[in-house]
């Protein structure tokens, strides 16, 4: 995937690709952000700029918190 480095990346985006490697990985969600930053940010936080950064950070949050409530919302019913 190719990545244009002038603009900063929105926080649906990375929520996405994050859902992406979770999903096709079946792996944990700490799994999933070390993936997601080693292959976007090739483990340098500056690589993208730090506005990228920190909406990766922020979109990381929310993705933990989406899957906390499906978990939780999954769990209530059962």
């Amino acid at each position: 995937m190719i990545i244009n480095k002038g603009g900063v990346l929105g926080e649906e985006y990375f929520i996405s690709y994050l859902k992406l490697v979770k999903n096709s990985l079946n792996c944990s969600n700490e799994e999933a952000y070390n993936i997601t930053f080693s292959r976007l940010f090739k483990n340098d936080s500056d690589s993208l700029g730090e506005k990228s950064y920190d909406t990766f950070q922020r979109a990381y949050n929310q993705f933990k918190r989406d899957l906390f409530i499906t978990d939780t919302f999954i769990n209530d019913r059962s």
